[in-house]
């Protein structure tokens, strides 16, 4: 077991490409834990995905040993987040298991919206906050400017903020002084009853859930038997160890250390994120607070293009699920689409990333219908309840009211994009709040906004007419009453399901014509022409009209009266008629996906 003392655990955190796995990368260089043959880039990003969006999406920890320059040793473990607000969770997790946090930021970019958001998470969490300006050896670096920003939200002098390069290492040598000097060493008693945080764990095919683990009380010690306090269940300690970045065996880990726990379970619902571990011989009567269960913000249906996949499906969103407690899902079942299930996500970043993971880690083929928020049904009786799929709404005589998700949107931007990043806000229903200058440059704009509102492409439309400049950040704030209608749409006076939508009926208009102008394009043409509609409860909104196919009836009647023609031709159109009440539209699945499918306009 380490001394106490000697330990330092603390977690960098930043805004989006900012520099935190770069920076991950130099640590491991400097302390030696990785030898110069071994090093690659973003070395803690293990996820192909990870490698190739340049972003990281999962929480990573590192044991790494350090002589300081008066002699001493330590021992530092890193915890290196996400920066993007959809994994702002994976943040919270990792700072639980800390006493400190790196705060960086790009010299070039000054404070952004994510730096703001993190900074507070870890000022709320009791961290030490360590302030470092990244990237000063770019051309357009400004790192006074940086620092000056930086201490407006935590305080301190900006001479006292590290001024650093993770790319070339300059400063790095500072930043490991620092950490050593200001992060506080964790105060665990080491003849208390163990008690360890399980802060994030993983399915190996192999060896079955494996935790990562920060011992606060007590020890943990290899053979072990262990209760897992949330849900009372007892296992053994097969393996404990540290990640130094590969996994190192060791008989025990004390009081403030972070490192491995593998029991051999095999059943992934059995260990739960946040749990406390404490051993069956000497039990702790108190389990650490953990954390809040993270509640999804958009919900999505996932289906597989092949029916037989659907237990497939399933037992993929079970393993996902424990590297990812913020996934949600439940069944569903569509008419057009079969068996899928309907999942909530934190976000639409989160929602892609765990479609790619789907289908390229465990080999399916999937159809993600468009993404929708929660909705809240206020009942005559005033009772409420949420709904997360159209198709659950009540008619609208059987509902007092809807009340929609709003959220307090945080948009960091150079002072000359105000005017077009308002005339955005308020063409999404947005409710304008604050306006904070930090510098006569920069200026922090706050929104009461719908969720439904910022969840399509709101972000897009933002970066484009910002030039890129502009940052968001956003957390959930309260629900609240809206005209929102339920738009379905019908082939041939028979309704879809998969294409019902609940949308704001200022709205209502423009979301038929599209999808009926799609739909048109999309449907074969029948032997009868099929209309396709938009309505809002008995009410067409909007219509186009598939021609049928015509058979030239006509085409061996050559001379003769012009009423054998017409005779002809009039028992054709009957036919049609007599189909048309008959006959049911085919629609190909295709035309389902390519419909339902996140639009790219």
């Amino acid at each position: 077991m380490t001394d106490q003392t000697r330990i330092r655990n603390f977690s960098i955190i930043a805004h989006i490409d900012h520099g935190k796995s770069t920076l991950a990368d130099r640590l491991l260089e400097r302390t030696g834990a990785v030898t110069e043959r071994e090093m690659r880039e973003q070395l803690l990003d293990t996820m192909d995905l990870e490698r190739e969006r340049g972003i990281t999406i999962k929480a990573q920890s590192v044991r790494l040993d350090y002589q300081a320059e008066d002699g001493e040793k330590y021992v530092l473990n890193l915890i290196d987040t996400p920066g993007h607000v959809d994994f702002s969770y994976e943040v919270s997790r990792s700072l639980a298991a800390c006493e400190g946090a790196l705060l960086l930021v790009d010299a070039a970019q000054g404070v952004q919206a994510q730096t703001l958001a993190n900074s507070y998470l870890a000022i709320d969490a009791g961290l030490e906050v360590i302030p470092a300006v990244n990237k000063i050896d770019l051309p357009a670096a400004d790192p006074d400017r940086a620092a000056a920003e930086l201490v407006s939200i935590i305080g301190g002098d900006p001479s006292q903020v590290v001024r650093m390069s993770a790319k070339t290492g300059a400063g790095v040598g500072q930043i490991l002084e620092t950490l050593v000097r200001d992060v506080p060493p964790p105060d665990g008693d080491l003849d208390a009853p163990l008690r360890a945080l399980v802060f994030d764990s993983y399915f190996d095919a192999f060896r079955g859930v494996v935790c990562y683990v920060r011992v606060v009380d007590g020890y943990l010690e290899s053979g072990d038997d262990l209760r897992f306090m949330a849900t009372n269940e007892t296992h053994e300690a097969n393996e404990i160890g540290f990640l130094t970045p590969k996994a190192l065996p060791v008989d025990r880990l004390g009081p403030g250390e972070v490192g491995y726990l593998i029991t051999g379970v095999k059943e992934i619902d059995r260990i739960k994120v946040g749990d406390t571990i404490t051993a069956s011989r000497r039990p702790a009567t108190d389990p650490l607070p953990g954390y809040d269960e993270p509640k999804p913000m958009v919900f999505s249906g996932l289906f597989p293009t092949d029916g037989d996949d659907y237990g497939k499906l399933r037992e993929a969103l079970e393993k996902l699920r424990l590297s990812d407690a913020s996934l949600l899902w439940e069944p569903e079942t569509s008419k057009a689409l079969g068996f899928g299930f309907r999942v909530g996500f934190l976000g639409l970043l989160h929602m892609e990333i765990v479609r790619e993971r789907l289908e390229r880690e465990y080999d399916l083929d999937l159809v993600a219908t468009a993404p929708s928020v929660a909705y809240r049904v206020v009942m005559p009786d005033d009772s409420e309840f949420e709904i997360k799929s159209p198709q659950d709404l009540p008619e609208p005589t059987d509902r007092k009211a809807i009340a929609e998700p709003y959220v307090k949107a945080m948009i960091l931007t150079p002072s000359e994009f105000v005017g077009p990043i308002m005339e955005l806000a308020t063409s999404r229903r947005a409710v304008v709040g604050n306006m904070n200058y930090l510098s006569p440059e920069r200026v922090e704009l706050d929104f009461d906004i719908p969720l439904a509102e910022i969840v399509f492409d709101f972000f897009d439309v933002l970066k484009s007419r910002t030039k890129g400049y502009a940052s968001l950040d956003y957390e959930h704030s309260d629900y609240k009453q809206s005209d929102l209608v339920k738009v379905d749409i019908l082939l041939n006076g028979q309704p879809v399901d998969a294409f019902s939508a609940i949308v704001h009926r200022d709205h209502a208009q423009d979301y038929g014509k599209k999808m009926t102008t799609r739909l048109k394009g999309l449907i074969p043409r029948q032997l009868f022409d099929v209309p396709i509609q938009a309505a809002i409860g008995g009410r067409i909104i909007s219509r186009e009209t598939v021609k049928a196919q015509r058979k030239d009836v006509t085409a061996k009647c050559y001379g003769g009266d012009i009423t054998r023609k017409r005779k002809l031709l009039q028992r054709q159109k009957e036919g049609k008629k007599r189909m048309k009440m008959v006959g049911a539209v085919e629609v190909p699945q295709e035309a389902f996906v390519a419909a339902l499918v996140v639009d790219d306009d």
